[in-house]
C-alpha cells in the first residue's frame, strides 16, 4: 500500500513539471506571436491552453484522492496541499500566456506595442521565459538558489512593468486610448506571469524547509 502511495505521489511531481514545460513552450510561442505578429502562432497558443487546463483538473483530482484515500500527514501533506496551490499558479501562468497571444491576434496584423516601448517588453518577455525555466528546474531539483534566482528576477520584471507605466502617464505619450489599454494590459499580464513564478517557489522552498517564507525570502 505505501508503494502504491509514494508512486501517486511521484505522479503528482511528475505533473507538475509537466505543466510548468507546457507553461514555458505556452509563453515562448506568445511572446514570438505578440513580437511579430503572428495569428497562427498566437492561435496555436490560445488552442493549446486548454492542455494545461486538463492536466491540471487530472492532477487536482489525483491529489484530492490522495487525501481522501491515503491520509497523509506531516511532509507527505505539505506535498499534497502544496500541489494543489502551485499547479493553480501554474495554470494561471498558461492563461496569462493565452491573453498575451490574444493580444497578438487582437490587433493583428498591427503589432501590439508601439516601437518605443518595443526593447522594454522584450525584456520582460525573456525574463518571463527565463523565470519558467527555473520554475521547471526548481520542481525537478527543489534547489533553493532556484528559488532566491526567480525571486531576483521577478524584481527585474516589477521595476519594467513600473517603467511601462510610467511611460503612458507622462505627457509625451500620444498613443491612442486602444494602444495605451493595450500597453497597460500587456504589461499586467507579464508582470503577473513573474509573480505567479515567485509563487511557486515560496511553495517549493516550503516543502523543503516547512517554513513558510515571507515576502522577499
Amino acid at each position: 500500500m505505501r508503494k502504491v502511495f509514494q508512486s501517486e505521489l511521484t505522479q503528482v511531481g511528475d505533473d507538475l513539471i509537466e505543466i510548468s514545460k507546457l507553461v514555458h513552450e505556452a509563453i515562448t510561442k506568445a511572446t514570438t506571436a505578440f513580437e511579430g505578429a503572428d495569428v497562427d502562432l498566437a492561435q496555436d497558443v490560445i488552442a493549446a491552453d486548454a492542455r494545461i487546463d486538463f492536466l491540471q483538473n487530472s492532477l487536482d483530482e489525483r491529489a484530492i484522492d490522495i487525501l481522501a484515500l491515503q491520509g497523509p500527514v506531516a511532509s507527505d501533506l505539505r506535498m499534497i496541499v502544496g500541489s494543489l496551490r502551485m499547479s493553480a499558479s501554474l495554470e494561471r501562468m498558461g492563461d496569462l500566456a493565452r491573453h498575451v497571444a490574444q493580444l497578438a491576434r487582437l490587433r493583428y496584423p498591427a503589432n501590439v506595442i508601439p516601437s518605443s516601448l518595443t526593447e522594454t517588453f522584450q525584456a520582460m518577455a525573456r525574463y518571463d521565459i527565463e523565470i519558467v525555466a527555473k520554475v521547471i528546474e526548481l520542481l525537478e531539483t527543489r534547489d533553493l538558489e532556484v528559488a532566491r534566482d526567480i525571486l531576483k528576477i521577478n524584481i527585474a520584471v516589477d521595476d519594467l512593468h513600473l517603467s511601462v507605466f510610467k511611460a503612458i502617464a507622462a505627457p509625451e505619450w500620444k498613443e491612442s486610448a486602444a494602444t495605451t489599454v493595450d500597453v497597460a494590459l500587456a504589461s499586467r499580464y507579464f508582470e503577473r506571469f513573474a509573480d505567479h513564478g515567485v509563487s511557486v517557489a515560496r511553495k517549493v522552498t516550503y516543502l523543503v524547509t516547512g517554513e513558510w517564507q515571507p515576502e522577499g525570502f
